[in-house]
């Protein structure tokens, strides 16, 4: 399988958007991240348990890079002296000023009404399809005995 990630916006020539292979789907383990470069864009790609989720790298606060971030939980309070954790790993914090955010929707905790770090929709899809589709493809040596990780950008 592979990881598709999109741009908000068309492709110019293409009236659609670009696929672009950055890794296969076992060299982002349950858990991990893996930095990609698409198109110039720096965009971290994240395993949440089997479920893969992309977000710009630049937060949107200073611009400090959430890859080098800590994945952290949801901690919440109903009053003081009480907290709930919940969510392990499903929370980014940027390093530089301590923001979060959430990496399945990008939305900002600390701001959360104005400030979202930007987000790209992400599929997994047979490497086998590759072949097929109007995809551009770093240069990269790729074969089909694997699945592979797609980012559309």
């Amino acid at each position: 399988m592979r990881l598709i990630l999109r741009h908000d916006y068309e492709h110019e020539d293409l009236g659609r958007m670009a696929k672009h292979v950055v890794a296969a789907v076992g060299d982002i383990p349950p858990g991990t991240r893996k930095l990609a470069q698409v198109n110039g864009r720096a965009i971290v790609v994240f395993n949440l348990g089997g479920e893969f989720f992309a977000l710009n790298d630049r937060c949107p606060h200073r611009g400090g890079s959430l890859s080098r971030g800590k994945q952290t939980g949801l901690v919440e309070s109903d009053g003081p002296g009480r907290y709930c954790y919940s969510r392990p790993g499903e929370i980014i914090r940027c390093p530089w000023h301590g923001w979060e955010f959430d990496i399945r929707t990008g939305q900002s905790w600390c701001d959360p009404a104005r400030v979202r770090a930007r987000r790209y929709a992400v599929a997994v899809e047979p490497g086998t399809r590759l072949v097929a589709g109007p995809y551009v493809a770093e240069t990269v040596r790729v074969t089909v005995e694997g699945d592979y990780v797609v980012v559309e950008a």
